[in-house]
């Protein structure tokens, strides 16, 4: 009995630690026919996940899936809340075998193996956040995060990508993403790729933000240089 305990402890502990370190940022590359280098980077956070496609030199952006995840053993289960090529897929859950070490993750049954980019450091807003006010006037204006129209932030330590998407519509919006800093108040964002408009690819762009009981205050300009004061809260 006590043997049969003890092996159960170790299974249980073996799937926490297994899906503690998963968290953080991913990456593969794959060469097109054009010999162009194209990166897949994947992103967990607590309980949710993005990847993005798009090519390593343009940033043309190419593809992006995710939503919630959960790690059993060796098997991995995904809802799909957003899909940029197949939408009919969204709301439905896949599972697939992974075989995860320190520094890989591989797919089994595929040729898909990412390295790892980060752990969730040394970045301050690992995560995944949820678009949830502005201030405009000097007066706070909410936005409801339990609706199916979403607009999501997920970062690693060193990596982040937004999503604007509807679970119920299962209509994508947009997404861009890239690598970020936070020092001394400053939150930076390198754009690697852009599905909206490909010439913000490329860009820096230099934000104040701060942590104000559990919420993100977000302010600056726009990629398109208009001032924004937002709102974001962790995602639950």
């Amino acid at each position: 009995m006590k043997n049969i305990i003890t092996f159960i402890i170790s299974m249980s502990l073996s799937f926490v630690l297994n899906a503690q370190g998963i968290i953080g940022a991913w990456e593969s590359t794959t060469t097109n026919k054009n010999g162009d280098l194209i990166k897949n980077v994947v992103i967990f956070a607590d309980g949710y996940q993005a990847l993005s496609t798009y090519n390593s030199a343009t940033g043309k952006f190419i593809h992006s899936n995710g939503g919630t995840w959960k790690l059993e053993g060796n098997l991995m289960t995904e809802n799909i809340e957003f899909h940029t090529d197949q939408p009919e897929r969204v709301g439905t859950e896949v599972s697939f075998e992974v075989v995860i070490t320190e520094t890989t993750i591989e797919i089994v049954g595929s040729n898909m193996k990412f390295t790892r980019i980060d752990n969730g450091s040394p970045g301050k807003l690992h995560g995944a956040w949820l678009m949830s006010g502005r201030v405009r006037d000097g007066k706070t204006q909410t936005r409801d995060t339990s609706g199916p129209r979403k607009t999501m932030k997920i970062l690693s330590g060193t990596r982040f990508q937004w999503i604007a998407y509807n679970t119920e519509t299962k209509k994508f919006m947009g997404t861009g993403g890239g690598t970020y800093t936070t020092k001394n108040g400053d939150y930076i964002e390198n754009i690697e790729f852009f599905s909206k408009d490909n010439s913000k690819v490329g860009l820096s762009l230099k934000f104040g933000y701060e942590l104000t009981n559990g919420s993100w205050h977000h302010t600056g300009l726009s990629s398109k240089g208009n001032p924004i004061n937002e709102i974001w809260s962790i995602r639950k």
